[in-house]
């Protein structure tokens, strides 16, 4: 079993930042990557960046170069750092941990962007 709790979403205006935490607790060792997910208002759950074990990291093309994914290993945490948010970023963010025969989600986090 696999806990996840997000924090950090808000309001914000466009071009903003907005840096989103995700705390593991449980069977940790276990996870092989983290990741964290975006839903819109009548989209499908995409994805946002994920980072494996190995500090390997990939992103949607939506956010390249905009947002950064990244862990602390002793608090277990990851984290997405956003800057120059865009209105279309708005979105229900969800952390995700996945093991080899299941994944976590946490609750999820809602991120605004509006001015």
């Amino acid at each position: 079993q696999v806990q996840l709790v997000e924090s950090g979403g808000g309001l914000v205006q466009p071009g903003g930042s907005l840096r989103l935490s995700c705390v593991a607790s449980g069977t940790i060792f276990s996870i092989r990557a983290m990741g964290w997910y975006r839903q819109a208002p009548g989209k499908q759950r995409e994805l946002v960046a994920t980072i494996t074990s190995g500090g390997t990291t990939t992103y949607a093309d939506s956010v390249k170069g905009r947002f950064t994914i990244s862990r602390d290993n002793a608090e277990n945490t990851v984290f997405l750092q956003m800057n120059s948010l865009k209105p279309e970023d708005t979105a229900v963010y969800y952390c995700n941990a996945k093991l080899a025969m299941r994944d976590y989600w946490g609750q999820g986090t809602q991120v605004t962007v509006s001015s």
